[in-house]
C-alpha cells in the first residue's frame, strides 16, 4: 500500500468518529498500521492543522543549516576557481578547508572540471562522454554467442564446503543417478551453458549442454531458431540472420557456412 493511503486511513481512524464515539487511540491506531505511537501522533496533528496536504512526504533537509559555509568564503572559492584555475585539493589548502566542501561549493554552483575546461581561458570547451549504445535495426540481425563453462559440482555441495567424506558421498550418489557406476566419488568435467542474445530485441535463449563442440554449438542455434519461430507466433527476425558475433573458441568448430557469417570478439 502507498504510504500516503496508509497515513489517511490511519488519521481517519484517529480522527473519524465512525469507528468509534472519540475515534481510535493512538496506540490502538498505531498497532493496525504497524508504525510506532509517536509516528501515528505526528501525522493525526499534521491532519488535523493542515489537511490532507500534510500527509504528503516532506523533504528530509531542514529549511536552514546553522554550520553552512559563509558566502564570502564561498565567493572566494568560485574566484580562486575562474581566475587561477585551480582544482579542489589546491583551493582546500590555500583556504584551510576541507576538499570535500570545496568539492560541494563548486559542484553547487555548476562548475565544470578542470579537464572540460580549456586552460588558458578556462571556458569549457568539453562535456562529460555520453554513453555509446548501439542497436541494430530489426531483430535477427546480429546474435551475440557464447559459452560459459563450468565445473560440475554434485547435489548437496562439492568437497571445498562439506569435506571430502561427504563431497565424494554426494558426488558418487550424482554418479548413480545418472547411471555412471564406474567413477567412484568424482564428477568430473564441465557442463557449458550456451547464451544466443539478439541485439535488437534483448530476447536470450541459453541451454546447458556437456560440450561446446560444433556439433552442439549447430544443435543449439537450431533449437534457438525454432524456439524464436514458434507456430502462430509472429517472425520477430526479419528475413534472415545476418550476422554472429562468436568467441573465438566457438568459430574454431563452427561448420564452414557459419564460419563465413560470424565475427569474433
Amino acid at each position: 500500500m502507498c504510504p500516503t493511503v496508509t497515513r489517511f486511513w490511519l488519521i481517519r481512524g484517529v480522527c473519524s468518529p465512525m469507528h468509534h464515539v472519540d475515534g481510535w487511540p493512538l496506540r490502538r491506531a498505531a498497532e493496525r498500521f504497524n508504525v510506532s505511537v509517536p509516528t501515528a501522533a505526528r501525522w493525526s496533528r499534521r491532519y488535523r492543522e493542515l489537511g490532507e496536504v500534510g500527509l504528503q512526504d516532506r523533504r528530509s533537509r531542514p529549511p536552514t543549516c546553522p554550520h553552512r559555509t559563509r558566502v564570502r568564503t564561498e565567493r572566494r572559492v568560485l574566484g580562486l576557481r575562474v581566475n587561477r584555475q585551480w582544482g579542489p585539493a589546491r583551493i582546500a589548502y590555500h583556504l584551510h578547508l576541507n576538499v570535500s566542501t570545496v568539492h560541494r561549493i563548486l559542484v553547487r554552483y555548476l562548475c565544470p572540471p578542470l579537464r572540460f575546461t580549456d586552460p588558458a581561458t578556462g571556458i569549457r570547451i568539453r562535456g562529460p562522454n555520453p554513453a555509446r549504445r548501439y542497436e541494430y535495426a530489426w531483430p535477427g540481425e546480429m546474435i551475440h554467442v557464447d559459452v560459459k563453462k563450468l565445473g560440475r559440482i554434485p547435489n548437496g555441495g562439492g568437497h571445498r564446503i562439506h569435506g571430502r567424506v561427504q563431497g565424494e558421498a554426494n558426488a558418487r550418489a550424482r554418479n548413480l543417478t545418472e547411471g555412471r557406476t564406474r567413477d567412484r566419488g568424482q564428477v568430473r568435467g564441465y557442463t557449458f551453458l550456451h547464451h544466443a542474445l539478439d541485439d535488437h530485441s534483448r530476447f536470450v535463449y541459453s541451454e546447458i549442454l556437456p560440450d561446446e563442440t560444433k556439433e552442439a554449438a549447430s544443435a543449439f542455434m537450431r533449437k534457438r531458431h525454432r524456439r524464436v519461430r514458434r507456430p502462430g507466433r509472429q517472425d520477430p527476425e526479419g528475413p534472415d540472420r545476418q550476422r554472429l558475433l562468436l568467441p573465438l573458441p566457438c568459430l574454431r568448430s563452427c561448420p564452414g557456412r557459419i564460419r563465413d557469417q560470424a565475427q569474433t570478439h
